[in-house]
């Protein structure tokens, strides 16, 4: 099973999706998903003095701007075990650039958790999460001499234009590239 492409999103994307879960939240480790495998690789450790401030992955059959899966921020209680698969709904999105272009992260809340259940907008959270949230991509590569532009905070409309934008480009650039036959 590829992580990436056989988990299904799901049908009912303004309610919730399934997002893959890459690094749990509290962790300096950055797990990325190796696309030829669906397995997870280990990038690196974080080079500033940050962790995740969420449980961070990706929508799978989504595909950004960068080249990607979309990338997907989870808030939640508890830290999630990489290559969770968990239940979250869209309550905004953060749109950056990094050196591989425009990199949006979906903000999401982890459906299944009873503190975080409730919010249907980034509106609704905490202002201090909010700003944690941008501190952390503007920190978080600076001593590795990368420059993030975090550009803005969008609510839950956004979030789900940005989410099916995504589930389109899969199905035109992804889906058609996976149909052809492998040379041998």
């Amino acid at each position: 099973m590829h992580a990436w492409h056989d988990v299904e999103l799901g049908d009912h994307l303004e309610d919730h999706f399934r997002a893959v879960i890459e690094i749990p939240k509290g962790s300096k480790v950055k797990y990325e998903l190796d696309k030829a495998t669906g397995l997870l690789y280990l990038d690196r450790v974080l080079h500033s003095a940050v962790h995740y401030p969420a449980n961070y992955g990706f929508l799978p059959q989504t595909f950004g701007d960068d080249g990607d899966p979309l990338d997907v921020l989870v808030l939640g209680q508890e830290p999630v075990l990489p290559l969770c698969i968990l239940r979250a709904r869209a309550i905004g999105v953060l749109t950056m650039r990094d050196e591989k272009g425009q990199d949006d992260k979906i903000i999401a809340i982890h459906l299944d958790d009873p503190e975080y259940e409730h919010y249907h907008d980034i509106a609704e959270l905490p202002p201090h999460r909010l700003r944690e949230l941008e501190r952390f991509f503007l920190d978080y590569k600076v001593l590795e001499h990368k420059t993030v532009d975090v550009q803005d905070l969008h609510g839950r409309v956004e979030a789900g234009h940005v989410v099916r934008d995504a589930v389109r480009l899969y199905r035109e650039r992804v889906l058609p590239a996976r149909a052809r036959p492998t040379p041998h």
